[in-house]
């Protein structure tokens, strides 16, 4: 946002401070600024001079031989090879020594001299609109009227210096758009020469054609019919005919102001639209209203495939999320955004209609953002500017067009909008002098804090300790007493507030059990060897349908980062799969990843507030290109059992239930997690499907997990971390084979931990399954234990053993049949 000093300096009261003090306090107080540079220092040596003889040069057909007055009674030769010199005429002369400006910023400006010309001597040059940084045109040097008005009271004489006459000795700051999100007022220089004042704590007073409500004539002339059939996402539309115009270059003073601010000039129409559009804020557009067809204009959404060309000569194709501006055929203009090609100003236009309309900000973003189209208006409307400064801004504009153009309203300026008789965009906000104190750390009193918000010409009345706080109606973001805070903090100057650290409790904060939950499984999965990613919530298709989800459960973004993260994902899981490949090409040979992450599934529904319930999951994925210590089922149980040791849960498996229905998992190889204490499902465990193992290219021992974060915290109730001590006796250990028929795994593992708990009030046992073995095509399967015992008080032998292995025995022998061997 570029600030020009000469422009707040018409609208305030008071003596600015030097540049850098000046700056110093808009950083702290009103936006990072993030350049500053004399603008004037550009046209130096632009002189003001009076052609006083203009004769055709000797040797050259086309140039010709001037004498200047530039001051005094010097006259000073120049060569000069524009058509329109002619003697008597007011020209800008570049001097001897002098930079061409529209070449200041060039790695090598252009600095004049004196030079012949075909054997005459010339001294500098007489500049151009283009040479002087004015515009395009370079077909003859700059006229300068000395009656046409302008800000400056400065005389247009022969020595004055251009720069001061036409205000170009300014200081140009530049202000970080992002400071201003919130605040669409201060995309204008008059909103900003507001906030100047308030922070130095002097009154500012909006000009009369801004604060004043207008009254508009009307006049007899050519009608336009108006509609507005999207009030939703255009709140406020408003338009004026204005006939007998000329369109023509803008005056000097016009053009002067648009280039310093960083526009170009085009034509006096267009100009004053986007001069108005640079002093308040609220963007303005013409159209040629014979171009209108039907004499028709207005503004509704889109229809699904209509096509428009705009001012940048491209077609764009629309859907129904698009606002058009219409004639009586069709789109004209995308609303919000730019204008049409084919409804333009041109040099034969003399009647124009005016719009000066208000748009749904998130409607116009997501449009810029589909079509790539970004302007100067866009980023003025998708801060939300406000519908309640429509009117005066199209009372200026209109004075504007007929300085420039000398034309005149016809009908009457239509102005559509809902019934509203609002003077602010929100409801006056009360609060007490304490709750302001109290929150900034400050004993302000009651007249200083009112005149601080009154100095920006808001409306405040007092009630003993209590304010009533109205916002003017061009500030949208003032809604609840934190904002008054904020305002009063602001104008006083945060760097003013005491040092002091606010006060608290000393007590402990409680315990947030999600957050302990979470921190509990990560220490647990770290030390077993898995690796934490955190990959995106968003997730391509292919991904969705790699593993069996598919895209119709999954909620579509609008607005997505990238073409590759357009759908949220129902779990984590998907997500760690997409990382597998690139870790085996990246030569892990075995690996387990895990991510504790939000899914979204519509299936889900939505929660009391009406939006898509979020659940939380531990989810891991384990891969190994060759095979390890038994399948790659068991590996990721011998994790999941770890973790549920340390959260104090105990675990089972139940596959007898399991069914394709589950999608990404193999059935034949996958069970249900479930806590035995009370029944509760957890997850799921498993070993994955061909096709996902082919969608996904994962290595042949792969295996995966997904766990409901609120189920698992539901288990974890009153659990907390166990602490044993190590022992100090060596253990003993054994390797026990049990061979059954047409027994599961799980029932004899079930078998051998009964067994080796009834032991536990003498000694730890602790057995692991590190052998399942089934010949083919028979029943008969032999599970091999590796079993450790542990004494806290004294060294064990075999015969302290021996027990323990026999009982195992006979109770495998009672329930299934089985025996040791």
């Amino acid at each position: 946002m570029r600030v020009s000093l000469n422009q707040i300096k018409r609208y305030i009261n008071f003596e600015l401070p030097a540049v850098d003090e000046l700056v110093a306090k808009i950083n702290t107080q009103l936006g990072g600024v993030e350049n500053v540079f004399d603008y004037g220092a550009r046209y130096e040596g632009a002189i003001i001079a009076r052609v006083m003889k203009c004769e055709k040069h000797p040797n050259a057909d086309k140039l010709n031989v001037c004498e200047i007055n530039a001051g005094g009674d010097e006259r000073i030769q120049v060569v000069c090879g524009a058509p329109n010199v002619r003697e008597g005429l007011l020209v800008v002369w570049l001097k001897p020594g002098a930079t061409v400006p529209s070449t200041a910023d060039d790695k090598e400006p252009f600095v004049l001299g004196a030079r012949e010309l075909r054997g005459v001597t010339g001294h500098g040059m007489l500049a151009s609109p283009k040479e002087l940084g004015l515009g395009d045109s370079h077909e003859g040097i700059l006229e300068l009227d000395p009656d046409e008005w302008k800000p400056s009271d400065v005389k247009v004489e022969p020595g004055v210096s251009f720069a001061k006459a036409y205000g170009l000795d300014d200081t140009i700051i530049d202000i970080e758009n992002k400071m201003f999100t919130h605040r669409p007022d201060l995309f204008g220089q008059l909103g900003v020469a507001r906030e100047v004042a308030g922070i130095h704590n002097e009154q500012f007073v909006s000009p009369d054609w801004y604060k004043v409500f207008p009254t508009f004539d009307r006049g007899e002339g050519p009608a336009l019919d108006v509609t507005d059939d999207a009030y939703e996402a255009v709140p406020r539309f408003m338009t004026a005919v204005v006939s007998g115009i000329t369109v023509k270059p803008s005056p000097v003073w016009l053009q002067a102001e648009l280039v310093r601010l960083g526009g170009k000039p085009i034509n006096n129409i267009v100009d004053v639209t986007n001069y108005v559009m640079l002093l308040t804020a609220q963007p303005t557009h013409a159209y040629d209203y014979d171009k209108l067809r039907g004499h028709k204009l207005g503004a509704r959404m889109a229809e699904k495939g209509e096509k428009i060309t705009l001012l940048n000569h491209k077609t764009y194709e629309l859907d129904e999320s698009d606002i058009v501006i219409v004639d009586g055929e069709g789109a004209v203009g995308l609303g919000g955004i730019m204008g049409g090609g084919d409804s333009e100003v041109s040099a034969g236009t003399t009647t124009i209609v005016l719009e000066v309309a208000n748009f749904d900000m998130y409607t116009v973003r997501r449009s810029s953002m589909r079509h790539g189209l970004f302007t100067d208006a866009l980023t003025r409307f998708t801060k939300g500017q406000s519908a309640l400064q429509n009117p005066h801004v199209m009372s200026l504009l209109i004075a504007s067009v007929k300085d420039v153009s000398n034309g005149a309203v016809v009908g009457t300026v239509t102005d559509l909008h809902k019934s509203d008789d609002r003077t602010s965009v929100h409801p006056p906000v009360r609060l007490e002098l304490d709750f302001i104190n109290t929150r900034l750390g400050l004993k302000l009193d009651m007249p200083f804090v009112r005149s601080l918000l009154e100095h920006v010409e808001f409306d405040v009345k007092q009630d003993g300790d209590t304010l009533q706080v109205t916002a003017p109606f061009w500030r949208t973001d003032i809604e609840q007493p934190e904002d008054i805070v904020e305002e009063v903090g602001r104008l006083y100057g945060f760097e003013n507030l005491p040092r002091e650290l606010p006060r608290r409790s000393a007590a402990p904060a409680p315990v947030n059990r999600s957050r302990d939950l979470k921190r509990r499984i990560r220490q647990s999965l770290s030390k077993a060897g898995a690796n934490e990613v955190l990959t995106y919530s968003f997730v391509h298709e292919k991904v969705l349908k790699g593993a069996d989800y598919g895209t119709d459960g999954a909620y579509r973004l609008s607005n997505a980062l990238s073409p590759d993260l357009h759908y949220y994902r129902p779990r984590v899981l998907p997500s760690l799969l997409d990382k597998v490949h690139m870790n085996i090409k990246a030569g892990y040979d075995e690996f387990a990843l895990f991510e504790i992450g939000k899914g979204h599934d519509k299936g889900l529904g939505d929660d009391d507030e009406g939006l898509p319930r979020e659940p939380e999951f531990v989810d891991m994925v384990y891969a190994a290109k060759k095979p390890q210590d038994g399948a790659a089922f068991y590996k990721l149980r011998r994790l999941l059992d770890q973790l549920g040791d340390d959260l104090g849960i105990e675990l089972s498996y139940t596959a007898d239930e399991f069914t394709a229905s589950t999608l990404l998992f193999e059935p034949a190889r996958s069970a249900f997690v479930s806590d035995k204490a009370s029944g509760a499902f957890i997850g799921m465990l498993g070993e994955f499907t061909p096709q996902v193992m082919k969608s996904f290219k994962l290595p042949a021992y792969s295996a995966g997990m997904t766990l409901d974060l609120d189920a698992l915290m539901e288990a974890a109730v009153g659990a907390v971390d166990r602490y044993r001590p190590l022992a100090r006796f060596p253990s003993v250990t054994q390797d026990v084979s049990i061979r059954s028929t047409g027994v599961s795994y799980a029932d004899v593992a079930a078998a051998v931990k009964d067994t080796a708990t009834s032991f536990a009030d003498t000694m730890e046992v602790i057995f692991t399954p590190t052998v399942i073995y089934r010949p083919d095509d028979a029943d008969d399967r032999t599970t091999t234990f590796h079993m450790t015992f542990t004494s806290s008080d004294r060294t064990l032998t075999d015969a302290d053993v021996r027990p323990i292995v026999e009982a195992v025995g006979k109770a495998v022998a009672d329930r299934f049949g089985a025996v040791i061997v």
